[in-house]
């Protein structure tokens, strides 16, 4: 008969170079530069041992923060039932070390009640979530969106009870409009549950939070998680290569309206200072994100190990200078 295999993680994970932590508003928390996130290439059509090789290899360079939500997938749910599963064969001795999130308010399942902010939304999903990814609680529990009509009351004490029962440890907010984000930290933080951190799509072409959520996020000590560092691919060096016939991703994210002749030319300019920099676009543009002291970790999706490795060692050189940014904005404006 034999014997399963055990994972053994890396002795020197935490050795110094290998990974940056970063403290997390004006907590006690420091994540790593990069979390692994489970949005897309985790879910059920997707080979186990892919999965299971990037989680293990993330672990073992420093990351140990993992980003997820109730409907990553596809299907809905799946993403959280492959990290439960290579959680409970591999890494359930390493809890303690393991930052792990999750969200709910975007659509789930069928009806009123499988979707937006109610408190049964987040309550019930949370619960069908520790299910899922086989855990007592997660370290983070955020609050997905703002959904327009549930009152912020409803969704911040939601979170609040949810801390209180130990079913998460700290919450977060996602989405949110700047003045909702101010008045959502502002009930947390009267009933003694300061957010700990928010996450906003943030990369070199969608630099909305810039203006009004960084401001008042240093304002309130609460840290920033950046998605969607690459704009789902398109700034990465492939993507200039294959513009004219890259076939769509099956969540038909690169859309022929993004390929439009200024873009690209922007985009080969920018792969210009990234190759004198030493590293690829996708690299250059991780590492525009970490050059900024607003953010606290850069949130990836690796398609393979290898793509993994690339955004690990993006975080080698975030030094920027002076000229390579006013370059950068040059660019990046345009018109």
């Amino acid at each position: 008969m034999s014997i399963k295999p055990t994972y053994t993680a890396n002795p020197d994970r935490y050795a110094e170079g290998t990974m940056n932590y970063r403290q997390c508003g004006n907590s006690g928390i420091r994540l790593p530069e990069i979390t692994l996130g489970f949005w897309w290439h985790f879910g059920g059509v997707n080979a186990y041992e892919d999965a299971k090789a990037k989680v293990l290899h993330a672990f073992d360079h420093g990351i140990t923060c993992f980003d997820l939500a109730n409907n990553y997938g596809p299907p809905y749910g799946s993403a959280e039932e492959t990290f439960g599963r290579i959680f409970d064969e591999n890494l359930r001795s390493h809890r303690h070390e393991m930052i792990v999130t999750t969200k709910a308010g975007y659509d789930m399942w069928p009806g009123p009640y499988g979707i937006g902010s109610s408190r049964k939304m987040l309550m019930t999903s949370l619960d069908e979530s520790l299910r899922r990814m086989k855990l007592d609680y997660v370290d983070i529990f955020y609050s997905h969106r703002y959904d327009g009509f549930t009152p912020i009351e409803e969704t911040m004490q939601a979170l609040i009870d949810i801390v209180h029962s130990g079913k998460a440890l700290y919450v977060g907010l996602s989405n949110y409009p700047a003045d909702r984000l101010a008045a959502a930290a502002e009930y947390l933080t009267a009933q003694h549950v300061h957010p700990l951190i928010y996450q906003g799509r943030y990369n070199m072409l969608v630099r909305d939070v810039e203006e009004k959520h960084v401001p008042l996020l240093t304002k309130l000590g609460v840290g920033f998680t950046a998605f969607s560092p690459l704009a789902e691919g398109v700034l990465s060096d492939k993507y200039i290569a294959d513009a004219a016939t890259r076939q769509y991703s099956l969540r038909n994210d690169l859309r022929p309206a993004k390929t439009t002749p200024l873009l690209i030319a922007k985009l080969k300019a920018l792969n210009e200072i990234a190759a004198n920099r030493g590293q690829s676009l996708a690299q250059m543009a991780t590492a525009w994100l970490l050059a900024r002291q607003s953010t606290t970790s850069v949130i990836i999706g690796p398609r393979t190990v290898e793509h993994l490795d690339s955004s690990i060692n993006a975080t080698r050189n975030i030094h920027f200078t002076g000229e390579e940014l006013i370059e950068i904005d040059r660019i990046l404006s345009m018109q």
